[in-house]
């Protein structure tokens, strides 16, 4: 019984989320997650367009608490906005602007919309990223393109702190899927080594790994006591 129930409320939020979306639109929410509090259900959403979500005087939000009520049975929810200051840095939210490009003006768009979206995304800062735009593109034939720049991680504990998003264009040559994965700049990866004067010395002077290693340890210590 308990694991039916575990089910019914990942569906449920499943649900929510899904309708969040589509209620305020493509492109315009980056994710939502829901919060249990002792005096209510706490919903989160994400966005670069507080005042869209919001809405005249609170009227959108009150709307989306009345539904949340009625439609899904929430006793007592409270919708909160958590505004994404760097959109060009979200991977969810650079996905969907491609989509709704490609929806708007037609899939053949899709290397012109790929290009300037990769080129804000570098001009911004950030370390890395890659757009793969796969569907009936050129030709009858589905195929994948691939834009991309910098440095991003694939695979072990440092792919985790890259964003990744996946968005669907419906366009009347067929469905185009868009994958975004950025890397925003910042982000302290975990076998990231800074070569610096005292990183040197200790190379200099024909020691083993082992004390060079422990040297890199000292001044990571030392670094972090200074901030």
């Amino acid at each position: 019984m308990e694991e039916k129930k575990f089910v019914q409320i990942r569906k449920d939020e499943y649900n929510i989320k899904l309708f969040v979306m589509k209620m305020f639109g493509k492109g315009k929410v980056s994710k939502v997650s829901i919060e249990y509090t002792p005096v209510g259900e706490r919903v989160i959403v994400s966005t670069h367009k507080p005042g869209w979500i919001i809405g005249k005087r609170g009227e959108k939000i009150s709307e989306l608490t009345e539904v949340l009520k009625r439609r899904f049975k929430m006793e007592n929810p409270h919708v909160d906005i958590d505004e994404i200051m760097h959109p060009e840095f979200d991977a969810q939210l650079v996905a969907d602007d491609i989509a709704v490009t490609l929806e708007r003006f037609g899939a053949m768009k899709y290397k012109s919309a790929s290009y300037r979206v990769l080129g804000r995304i570098k001009n911004s800062g950030a370390l890395g990223a890659e757009l793969r735009v796969s569907g009936k593109l050129p030709s009858d034939r589905a195929r994948s393109w691939r834009f991309a720049f910098g440095y991003l991680k694939k695979t072990g504990d440092a792919a985790k702190v890259v964003d990744r998003a996946e968005a669907v264009a419906q366009t009347k040559q067929g469905i185009v899927g868009i994958k975004v994965a950025i890397l925003a700049p910042g982000i302290k990866m975990c076998d990231q080594i800074t070569v610096d004067k005292e990183f040197m010395e200790a190379v200099k002077k024909n020691v083993t790994f082992e004390e060079v290693e422990e040297t890199f340890k000292k001044v990571k210590k030392k670094r972090a006591a200074k901030k």
